[in-house]
C-alpha cells in the first residue's frame, strides 16, 4: 500500500455559487483529488433542485446541463445511516438559529451546513449569512479565493488559471463579496483586473 492510499480523503463541500464560479475553469471540479492530503470537492445536496427550479440560473448557466458536468456532479459524499439521522437532527437546530438571527439562508444552504457539521468537514461559501450561521456552530469554512489558494499551493491550478478565473468574474460582474481585499490578503498581489 502506498503512502497516498493510507491518507484519508479530505472531503470539502462547496455551495452552488462556488460551483458556478469554478466548475467551467477547473474541470473536472468534483471528485478529483489534489494534494498529498487528498483534498476532494463535493457539491451540496439540493444543487440539482435549486438549479432546475430557477429560470434565472438555467438561463445564466446553461453549461451546467452539459453531460460532462452532469456526470461530474453525480459523485456524492457517502453517509452512513447514523450520519443521515444526525444530519436531520442538526438541520433542525440550524433552522432555528437562522430564524432567531433573522438570516436569509436558504433551506438548501442550511442542509449543506448540516452535512458539513455532521461530517466535520469544511464548506466553501461566500454567502455572508451562511458564514455567520457556520460560525455559530464552529463549522470550518473557506471562501472561494481561499479554496483557490489551497488548489494553487498543491499545484492543482497556477497563477494563469487564477487570473483567467477572476478575469471571467470581472467580465460577468460576479465577484464574491470583499473580492479585492480578500484577493490581496490571500495571494499577496492585486488581481489581474483593470476596472475596479
Amino acid at each position: 500500500m502506498n503512502d497516498q492510499a493510507k491518507v484519508r480523503q479530505n472531503r470539502i463541500l462547496i455551495d452552488s455559487n462556488v460551483y458556478f464560479r469554478l466548475a467551467q475553469s477547473v474541470h473536472p471540479l468534483l471528485g478529483n483529488e489534489f494534494g498529498d492530503n487528498r483534498n476532494c470537492l463535493y457539491i451540496i445536496d439540493g444543487f440539482e433542485y435549486e438549479y432546475f427550479n430557477s429560470a434565472r440560473l438555467k438561463t445564466s448557466f446553461t453549461w451546467v446541463q452539459g453531460e460532462e458536468y452532469t456526470s461530474n456532479r453525480s459523485q456524492s459524499i457517502n453517509r452512513s445511516r447514523k450520519e443521515k439521522q444526525e444530519i436531520k437532527f442538526n438541520l433542525d437546530y440550524l433552522k432555528d438559529t437562522a430564524k432567531e438571527k433573522e438570516l436569509t439562508t436558504s433551506p438548501i444552504d442550511i442542509e449543506a451546513l448540516a452535512v458539513a457539521l455532521t461530517l466535520e468537514i469544511p464548506i466553501v461559501t461566500d454567502d455572508s449569512d451562511m458564514l455567520d450561521l457556520a460560525k455559530e456552530y464552529e463549522i470550518t469554512t473557506m471562501k472561494t479565493l481561499e479554496l483557490m489558494k489551497l488548489m494553487h499551493d498543491h499545484e492543482h491550478i497556477d497563477d494563469d488559471k487564477i487570473d483567467s478565473i477572476t478575469s471571467y468574474w470581472d467580465y460577468s460582474k460576479d465577484f464574491p463579496k470583499d473580492f479585492l481585499k480578500d484577493f490581496k490578503a490571500i495571494f499577496g498581489r492585486d488581481p489581474k483586473r483593470f476596472d475596479y
